[in-house]
């Protein structure tokens, strides 16, 4: 097969949610010799580009971009060593911590939003759900190289606690090196605006593209 029909098929794979095969085709590539840059960059990320989108447009279900983003990071198990082996530094576009607020135990859509964080190309520090203002400050303070901060809140009843979160955060003197996102169903611009945060975005597609401008040179 030539590269692109390699290249194809590893696609085909994430879309139709399939982990291992993903795994297996990104092995056969390799062993191929198709670049790992080669699998990243016209596989991985146009593929899963194209899911966000097509989530964001509503034509897919979030349970299907789950799946391919779960079909994908197999395939990035793989990848990452050949990745760094050769050099390319797409995939380290920046350090995200992420998590949803104290008083939420809702993952789902922060886990939407860290995969489309990973498919982008950040490393992604999970805090996990009900996580309090000083778990973030603290994750900020464990990890002085991180560019965002993004909080999530499912739950009305919650937004108090994120606006808390985020006034600790604003308040900290390392705050001129990272920036702070925010979304969940009940925040609004208006909420974001008012709270302080950086950025708000309604779905995780525009999450992951909305945090590229921020680490860009």
């Amino acid at each position: 097969m030539e590269i692109k029909d390699y290249l194809s098929l590893i696609s085909q794979t994430i879309r139709n949610g399939q982990p291992k095969y993903t795994e297996r085709m990104v092995l056969e590539a390799l062993d191929h010799g198709v670049t790992a840059g080669d699998i990243l960059n016209r596989s991985f990320i146009p593929t899963m580009k194209d899911m966000g989108q097509r989530y964001k447009e509503d034509e897919v279900y979030i349970a299907k971009i789950l799946s391919a983003a779960r079909a994908m990071k197999y395939g990035l198990r793989v990848l990452k060593p050949r990745l760094e082996a050769e050099g390319e530094d797409s995939m380290h576009k920046g350090k995200v911590i992420l998590g949803t607020v104290v008083g939420d135990l809702h993952d789902v859509g922060k886990n939407l939003v860290g995969l489309m964080f990973e498919s982008a190309g950040f490393e992604v520090i999970d805090l996990g759900i009900d996580v309090s203002e000083k778990k973030f400050v603290q994750a900020v303070k464990d990890h002085p190289d991180a560019a965002i901060v993004c909080i999530s809140s499912l739950l009305t009843t919650s937004l108090g606690n994120m606006k808390s979160i985020v006034k600790a955060l604003n308040g900290m003197e390392e705050r001129k090196n990272f920036r702070i996102m925010v979304g969940g169903a009940p925040v609004t611009q208006e909420f974001s605006d008012e709270i302080g945060a950086d950025a708000y975005t309604d779905n995780a597609y525009d999450a992951a593209e909305a945090a590229k401008t921020f680490v860009l040179p």
